[in-house]
């Protein structure tokens, strides 16, 4: 059998990596072994990427010979790597097709050792707070999704223990699941363990679309603000003030999970990330810091991924992430996660967009669960959401065209009516309106600018067809008092919309707030409305 080319990289991991030590800041000998998330069942990054596969050796200068089956071998020598006085081996595999299985030996003077039933496929990592550690045992349909998970073989799944670092780990201090092949008690588990039910039907969907493996790493946290899964160059960047005093028992400690939890993962080639977080910023004082620490960390992952992975993570991997669902059924409260869904999307309302390129959302604004016994925080669709996910992950994540039209509406055109003192709002896309709420306007006196803590009034859609909306705004900005229609938005409450009321159930959110441009407020001031 031809003999596959291999890459050996001996010394890339200490110059790509910074220097990370063990929880206590010691490092350690470690007898013959393969780094922690690597294991048997698991899925390895298919072709055109190449993998990176490292472990640990008893002693400097240890020849370490490697065999994948039917492609190959390759030689390479042990190091002192970024652990402080700990010897590591590392070796990048030749690009392999999507399928297996495949049986991975590594042999030295100590023995050998193996890693069985490795697939070649997709690896995505899910990460954020409770709901994404929500687990599939919790969600609405559990019995039948539990039930159908040996269904899916291809598909193999991997849990981190939950845990933080006040230093940067270079493997992971802790595992709640290994690789596991999908079945009832490695879907089912307990609840808040594993498996992560978004993770999980993410996966599967898109299992069912693209007929190879996927693996799958839910590495997430309950109650944990965005600030602990960042670097500290992130929260430097975005203002955010760091406690001088980093705990790891301290699970909202700045940057605390980024390092015990995330970064061990960065030698490791993925495909994506999926992200299910921002209820603990709604109530945080950093929430209006969000449209910079979200997409900053963004940045800050695909470039560490890239260049630790020697290049073969995409540095603008897809990221996919869940808009915020409500969770209290009360339309007074409009600040929170209304505030937070807006800066999801760095403040554009939809994406990708110019400062958020390569990721996509999965809209859950009308997805709201009241009732949820885990309280209105936590909904048990997971199903939608994760199909909505999977949609829009089809569509940004693997460029199937044929997913792109499903996008939410996006508004192109405003049009104002200066003595009818109403505005058209013009879409890209065909609207299916079953409401004639949402929208809300906030008015200014001509001669002051407005703020964030402007009164918003209700605004009905008065007329519409099936790509505009016509909003009359004479009763509310009044022009016998000088007043001029400062901005409009649209679900600006916390409580939920109508199911589907006004666009698709997919990528794009139609308008969760949309402020007029400047030149548009430019040609207002010219009509002197």
């Amino acid at each position: 059998m031809e003999r596959t080319a291999w890459l050996v990289l001996l010394i890339a991991i200490s110059w790509v990596v910074p220097a990370a030590h063990t929880a206590d800041g010691t490092g350690a000998v470690k007898p013959f072994s393969f780094a922690s998330y690597y294991g048997d069942h698991m899925v390895l990054q298919k072709a055109p990427q190449r993998t990176t596969i490292w472990g640990y050796a008893a002693k400097e200068g240890e020849t370490i010979t490697l065999t994948i089956s039917g492609n190959g071998q390759v030689t390479t020598t042990s190091f002192i790597g970024p652990i402080l006085s700990t010897p590591v081996w590392s070796v990048q595999l030749p690009a392999i097709d999507a399928g297996g299985p495949y049986n991975i030996t590594a042999t030295s003077s100590e023995g050998s050792i193996n890693l069985t039933d490795v697939l070649f496929g997709d690896v995505w990592i899910c990460s954020g707070q409770s709901n994404m550690q929500f687990t599939l045992s919790m969600a609405f349909n559990a019995t039948k999704e539990v039930a159908e998970a040996a269904n899916y073989p291809n598909i193999r799944v991997f849990t981190v223990a939950l845990g933080g670092s006040p230093v940067e780990e270079y493997d992971l201090l802790n595992i709640s699941q290994p690789w596991s092949v999908p079945s009832a008690a490695t879907i089912g588990g307990p609840d808040w363990s594993y498996f992560s039910g978004v993770c999980w039907l993410y996966g599967k969907y898109l299992s069912s679309h693209l007929k190879y493996p996927i693996g799958l790493i839910a590495s997430s946290y309950g109650g944990t603000r965005v600030e602990a899964w960042s670097a500290p160059n992130v929260l430097k960047k975005c203002g955010v003030s760091e406690a001088k005093e980093v705990s790891s028992v301290n699970p909202n400690a700045a940057s605390v999970l980024w390092n015990a939890m995330m970064r061990p993962f960065v030698n490791m080639t993925i495909y994506g990330a999926l992200w299910y977080q921002g209820e603990a910023n709604a109530r945080s004082p950093t929430m209006n810091q969000y449209n910079c620490t979200f997409p900053a960390m963004i940045d800050d992952w695909r470039d560490r991924f890239h260049q630790a992975s020697g290049g073969q993570t995409d540095p603008v991997f897809p990221f996919g992430f869940v808009q915020l669902a409500p969770w209290r059924d009360n339309d007074t409260i409009t600040t929170g996660f209304t505030d937070i869904r807006w800066h999801q999307t760095a403040d554009y309302g939809y994406v990708p967009n110019d400062r958020m390129k390569n990721t996509f959302m999965a809209v859950a604004m009308d997805l709201p669960d009241f009732t949820s016994p885990y309280t209105g925080v936590h909904p048990r669709d997971k199903e939608d959401v994760s199909m909505r996910l999977c949609t829009a992950g089809l569509a940004v994540a693997y460029n199937q065209s044929q997913f792109s039209v499903l996008d939410g509406p996006i508004p192109g055109l405003f049009i104002i009516y200066t003595e009818q003192r109403t505005m058209a709002i013009e879409f890209y896309k065909p609207l299916d309106i079953r409401s004639t709420t949402g929208f809300e306007v906030t008015c200014r006196n001509s001669s002051s600018p407005s703020t964030d803590a402007s009164e918003w009034f209700p605004l009905p859609i008065t007329s519409h067809d099936n790509t505009s909306v016509t909003l009359n705004y004479s009763q509310i900005c009044l022009e016998s008092e000088n007043k001029v229609v400062s901005a409009i938005r649209y679900a600006g409450e916390s409580h939920h919309v109508p199911l589907n009321s006004v666009q698709s159930t997919t990528a794009r959110v139609a308008i969760l707030r949309h402020r007029l441009s400047k030149l548009l407020l430019m040609i207002w001031q010219m009509l002197k409305l």
